[in-house]
């Protein structure tokens, strides 16, 4: 039996078809059905049990356990989920992955998928035309599902059937007689597999085909789908390089559960498959999968739900062991205020509906951020000593050059997921979040040049009267009750819920404010005692800070869309 290039080339093509189609698949669901995916994670994770029901329906919506893992990863990123709802989800995501096992099994072997695919595509297409954003996403979904199932077609079509040759494959033979190692082997084969086609049910439809066509043997395969439990995770690793603490201890509890599970099932695999076959062939009535190739494939996906489900059982108890075990592996570094960076956002594997929930908090952390310099601007006006002022005058350029970078981060991210497909919801909210860095950033700019003025005026060696420090104290008292305003309406889980009522009144009263201080200024230059240089200085000082005021007013505005 010949094999060459152009076969190889050919079970390339169709495997690139497959995962073309569950990303398509996966990616329409996500769409047509973000909102109810952030709010399924973000509600239903009360406690671990709720937690693994949640990771088992979300991963079985969208039919991807690397995408439940990925936004459960940047969930706890963002601060929106513990490390224990974490885990049950991860859990329950495992158990979820086993849905696609058992659709590639029963309809990809059992039935002529290209029969069902065509009128699918029927269906999709004229959808994927539709001006409603949400029919438009479920066309997506459901044109996925008919490439998805049209390259399994293919991939059946191009692995060559060894049944009636199986002296081709009697080199198998000689990897399987190591006992342990031998199951070791095919542990790694199956983790490497998965992690260069970076999708486990990719790896697990690869398996399947090769089972269904007389390539492996049952072992070897049920050896190989665990080593695929353990590359799934590396999607997860990955999504947490450049999460913050907790990202990463969460990826870890996800390695953790699922190595742990692929060690004690690859001690027991002797006793559990041979158990597991006598059952399915006697209440199941399907052929002996050691014998028979044709129904493998169903044995193979009993066997993959069975472990996760067992793993599930035996370790739900020790979540909070695995979560000491993440802390102690992943160690934290601590956060220096001098080092300030994006915390929440740079996964690029989330789709612009899920990545939200992770802009609104990055975005609550620059709001944050940027309400320090207020702070410090305070300090010094009132600060004497030269070298605390020259501390300070480094500080807030230091602050003002991380509001600079933090902005041009989150554009660039927005930028990126604008690539992509947007709902018309997910758009305004975008360039909402857009707006709000805008404006703080606009915020650091007033604060560095207010230090400017500072430092002029210490320089210059003039000084306040006690009424002009008072007001200047007044306005700076309104600008922080007006910041503690705003950073509670950007902590909102959702803008909908977010009013303007106690923003507009600060801004009124800082506006009231401006305008006596200005009056009164006036007044006071009228007379002979009044110091010149200092009611300049002290005019920049209070039209400054008002503009502050403008600008978190803006802020709030941006986040219920009225600008």
């Amino acid at each position: 039996m010949g094999f060459g290039i152009a076969d190889l080339l050919q079970i390339l093509g169709a495997l690139a078809f497959f995962i073309y189609g569950m990303k398509m698949m996966s990616d329409g669901i996500q769409r047509a059905a973000g909102s109810q995916l952030r709010n399924i994670l973000r509600n239903m994770t009360k406690n671990r049990f709720l937690g693994v029901f949640t990771g088992f329906l979300t991963t079985a919506l969208v039919q991807s356990s690397s995408a439940t893992t990925v936004m459960t990863v940047s969930f706890v990123n963002a601060g929106l989920l513990t490390l224990v709802e974490s885990a049950g989800i991860m859990m329950g995501a495992n158990i979820g992955t086993t849905i696609t096992g058992w659709i590639v099994s029963i309809l990809g072997f059992k039935i002529k998928l290209s029969t069902y695919s065509i009128p699918l595509f029927a269906i999709g297409v004229p959808m994927l035309f539709s001006k409603k954003g949400k029919l438009k996403y479920w066309g997506e979904f459901i044109v996925g599902f008919a490439i998805l199932f049209l390259g399994l077609s293919y991939l059946k079509s191009a692995v060559p059937d060894l049944k009636g040759s199986p002296e081709i494959l009697d080199w198998l033979k000689n990897f399987t007689e190591w006992g342990l190692l031998s199951r070791l082997f095919f542990v790694g084969v199956g983790t490497l597999v998965t992690i260069i086609v970076q999708s486990s049910s990719a790896a697990m439809a690869i398996t399947l085909t090769m089972c269904s066509q007389g390539w492996l043997p049952f072992e070897v395969a049920a050896a190989m789908i665990l080593g695929e439990n353990i590359g799934t995770t590396i999607t997860a690793e990955l999504a947490s390089v450049v999460g913050n603490v907790h990202a990463k201890r969460s990826a870890r509890i996800h390695s953790m559960f699922n190595v742990i599970g692929v060690v004690w099932m690859v001690l027991l695999l002797p006793y559990i498959l041979p158990f597991l076959s006598s059952v399915l062939v006697g209440r199941w009535g399907i052929a002996d999968p050691y014998l028979q190739a044709e129904d493998m494939p169903i044995a193979l996906s009993a066997f993959h739900t069975f472990f996760n489900l067992t793993n599930v059982v035996l370790l739900i108890g020790f979540v909070p062991w695995l979560v000491k075990g993440a802390i102690a592996s992943v160690k934290s570094k601590g956060e220096d205020d001098e080092s300030i960076r994006i915390k929440f956002i740079g996964n690029s594997a989330l789709t612009p509906e899920l990545a939200t929930v992770e802009l609104q908090k990055e975005t609550a952390h620059y709001g944050e951020v940027t309400s320090r310099m207020s702070g410090f601007a305070r300090e010094l006006i009132g600060e004497r000593k030269l070298k605390s002022q020259e501390e300070l005058y480094k500080k807030l350029k230091k602050y003002e050059e991380i509001t600079d970078r933090m902005e041009q981060e989150i554009t660039e991210y927005i930028t990126n997921l604008s690539n992509s497909e947007i709902t018309p919801k997910t758009s305004l909210r975008l360039r909402s979040i857009l707006n709000i860095c805008n404006d703080l950033e606009r915020i650091g700019d007033i604060y560095f040049q207010l230090s400017k003025t500072v430092e002029r005026k210490n320089e210059e060696e003039i000084e306040f009267s006690k009424m002009q420090e008072k007001n200047i104290g007044e306005m700076m008292d309104l600008i922080d009750q007006a910041f503690a305003i705003m950073l509670k309406n950007l902590s909102e889980p959702s803008y909908d819920d977010v009013r303007l009522d106690a923003a507009n009144d600060k801004e009124e009263d800082i506006n009231r404010l401006r305008d006596r201080l200005r009056k009164g200024n006036l007044t006071d230059l009228s007379s002979p005692n009044y110091d010149v240089k200092a009611a300049m200085v002290y005019n920049n000082i209070y039209s400054s800070l008002e503009k502050v005021g403008d600008h978190i007013i803006n802020v709030s505005e941006a986040i219920v869309g009225e600008i």
